[in-house]
This record gives structure tokens, C-alpha cells and sequence, in this order.
């Protein structure tokens, strides 16, 4: 194929697929949340359960599945730069017996089913408390210079230190070469939440102490910020040089800031909280797709979905695509359905052309809400 037909077909693929509606839906592995239902399944467990999870999402009349693949800096997919996922096998490092590729074969599975697949990586959390299994093999002990202990289990790779961006790079950068995979997602986490830490600041007073003797560097949440910012650029742009038809997705959370948009009155502040600036995000066009979880009803007079919706598609300066995220357990019986499928219709009346819904688990304990979603919005 000549270089200009090349470049016209993967133009085609990455730009004209947007405009087709994109009905996903989370599937997350960190505590076993939705696969696998456990650690250590064996190999044909583990298959099995894959193999339900991806027929009920095409029976849902749904084509997009954001399987998390790196929880916390090991990996469910074979890896020479991180180890196996306790979350997989129960023990951090070991591979699955019989041995398979889990990504791999999600991957193959999907895609004869019509499905595709954004391989779903946490960029900095190191270790989950729900992680039973800290060994020889875990970052924590293999490159202890990347990593901050926070309280409650928890530990953190530093955003700011170059090496541990590096290392989070060589991932993504690692999964898109080597795997088939149709997007690359991150959800919300970025430093993280204060609760993670009993409330205090992020352990990483020590490097900012060395940065101040930068002149230009004068705030800290600024100098955090920076890092992220520059993580999120490096990840688009490298993801562009080495496969232009993969999609970069973020899913930040569903407020960019208190008051934004005004009937926004929450305490949370992600900008200086765990220093995510998404309305930069969009506004450069450093992802493909943004997913805002906006998992609030329609009626909620300080969050309204479609209030909120309003405010992200106007910083879509970029024309980027916008399909938030919903949360279905928020609701319960007809309650649910109407309320899913009302937010449906105005996402669709604003022209966002697609949704993600969290998650896999809520979507398989309402059939009724399936059902009505085919005969309706996925008919």
C-alpha cells in the first residue's frame, strides 16, 4: 500500500469511527470489582468469565469495552516492564497456569464479537490496599525510588519525578505497540484523593524543596500540576507516533472545579486537590475523547447532568469527542431505567454520540434496563 493511502486509511479510521456511537462500559479488575471475580481463577475460569462479560455487552446492542489492564503498576497482560496483577493470580508476579495472555485474548475475543477494546491503566497508583500480595516483585521493592507511602495501604508513584513519568510512559507506549488494542484510557486518578492519605498533603516535600531553586518554580499545586500536564501531552503525542488510529480517552471527574459551571457547590476541587486540569486538557486537545463522570440525575439541583454536560461541551474548543460517564447504581427499579435512558436522550439531543456506563456489574444485575436500552437508544 502506497504511504499516502496509508496515511488516508488510518485518517479515515481514527477520525470518521467518532462519528459512530460509542456505547461502552467499564470493566475494572483493581479489588476484582468485575473481573476476574477473584484472584487466582484458573485459567478456564478466568476465560469464562471474559467470555460473559463480552457476549452480554454485545447483547446490550454495546461496541465498546475499557477493560482495566493496569490497576496499580503491575499488569494483567504479559509484560517484561511490570509484574503479573495479584488481582489476576492471587500473587504479584506470577503468570497465569495454563498460561494465556488475558489481554490478548480479550482482544481477539472482542473483535470477533464486534467489540473493541481501550485497554483502561491507572498512570500513578503504585499499590492498592486491597492488594494482598506485596512481594520481591512489586515496585514498592523493584524501583522504591519512584514510589511514596501514603496512609491506608496506598502507595503513589511521584508525578514529579522524571523517572516514574518515564516508567508510566514506557507502559502505555509498550501496550500500544505490541497489542491490537482501539484506545488507551485513564480514569480519574491522577495524585491521589486526600482521603487516600488520612487528609495531608502528598508526601513529596523533599523534591519540591530542590525544584524551588528552579526561579520560575514559585507555587506548588502549579508545579504538580505542570508534571500531570506534561504526562498527558507526552501520552497523546506518543500514542499518535506509534499508532494514529488508537484513541486516547480520559475520564475525569465530573467537576472541573467548584462553581463551574455556578449551581456546582461542591467541596472537592480536583485542580488543586489532585491536580488534574481537564479543562486544559480539552481545550489543547491532548486526548481524543474525555469522559466526564457526571453521575448525577438529571433533577439533582447541584449537579444536573445535563447542566454539567453543557459546561464540558463548551470548553470543546477542539471538537473533540465528549461521552460521559453514568453511573446506574445510583438508581434502582423503573427509578433506574427512566433515568438512564432520560440521560440517553439528552446526550444524544446535545450531539454527544456516546456514553459509558459504570459499570459492567450494574449493567449485568438490570436486564430490564438492557432490554429497554435495545428496544430503545442501542435499538
Amino acid at each position: 500500500m502506497k504511504i499516502f493511502q496509508l496515511i488516508a486509511l488510518l485518517f479515515f479510521t481514527k477520525f470518521f469511527s467518532q462519528d459512530l456511537e460509542f456505547r461502552a462500559v467499564w470493566v475494572a479488575s483493581v479489588a476484582n470489582i468485575n473481573w476476574p471475580s477473584e484472584p487466582g481463577l484458573s485459567t478456564e475460569q478466568q476465560k469464562n468469565e471474559a467470555i460473559k462479560i463480552i457476549e452480554a455487552v454485545r447483547d446490550a446492542n454495546m461496541n465498546t469495552i475499557i477493560l482495566q489492564v493496569r490497576p496499580q503498576c503491575d499488569a494483567l497482560y504479559q509484560s517484561k516492564i511490570e509484574p503479573w496483577s495479584y488481582f489476576l493470580t492471587g500473587e504479584t508476579g506470577l503468570p497465569p497456569t495454563p498460561y494465556y495472555d488475558p489481554l490478548e485474548f480479550w482482544i481477539n475475543e472482542s473483535h470477533r464479537r464486534g467489540i473493541k477494546i481501550h485497554a483502561w491503566l491507572n498512570p500513578y497508583r503504585a499499590n492498592h490496599p486491597s492488594n494482598k500480595s506485596i512481594n520481591k516483585n512489586n515496585i514498592i521493592e523493584t524501583k522504591k525510588e519512584l514510589v511514596l507511602e501514603l496512609k491506608n495501604g496506598y502507595w503513589w508513584l511521584n508525578p514529579t519525578n522524571k523517572n516514574a513519568m518515564n516508567h508510566s510512559l514506557s507502559v502505555v507506549y509498550d501496550i500500544v505497540k505490541r497489542y491490537n488494542v482501539d484506545g488507551i484510557h485513564f480514569d480519574d486518578y491522577f495524585y491521589p484523593y486526600p482521603s487516600y492519605n488520612d487528609g495531608e498533603d502528598f508526601p513529596d516535600n523533599e523534591d519540591w524543596e530542590k525544584s524551588k531553586k528552579n526561579f520560575f518554580i514559585v507555587n506548588k499545586n502549579d508545579w504538580r500540576r505542570r508534571s500531570v500536564n506534561k504526562f498527558i501531552k507526552k501520552v497523546h503525542r506518543g500514542i499518535n507516533k506509534i499508532k494514529p488510529n488508537v484513541l486516547f480517552g480520559i475520564s475525569p471527574f465530573g467537576i472541573w472545579r467548584p462553581k463551574h459551571p455556578a449551581i456546582a457547590d461542591t467541596s472537592f476541587d480536583q485542580f488543586d486537590m489532585i491536580f488534574a486540569d481537564p479543562k486544559k486538557w480539552i481545550r489543547r486537545g491532548w486526548a481524543d475523547y474525555f469522559s466526564p463522570q457526571l453521575y448525577w440525575t438529571i433533577d439533582n439541583p447541584k449537579y444536573s447532568y445535563p447542566v454539567l454536560l453543557d459546561w464540558w461541551n463548551s470548553q470543546n474548543k477542539k471538537d473533540k469527542s465528549i461521552w460521559p460517564g453514568i453511573r446506574l447504581s445510583n438508581y434502582s427499579g423503573n427509578d433506574q431505567v427512566n433515568e438512564v435512558l432520560s440521560q440517553i436522550k439528552i446526550n444524544k439531543d446535545k450531539k454527544n454520540n456516546g456514553i459509558v456506563f459504570w459499570s459492567f456489574n450494574e449493567l449485568k444485575n438490570n436486564p430490564d434496563l438492557s432490554k429497554k436500552l435495545i428496544e430503545t437508544h442501542f435499538k
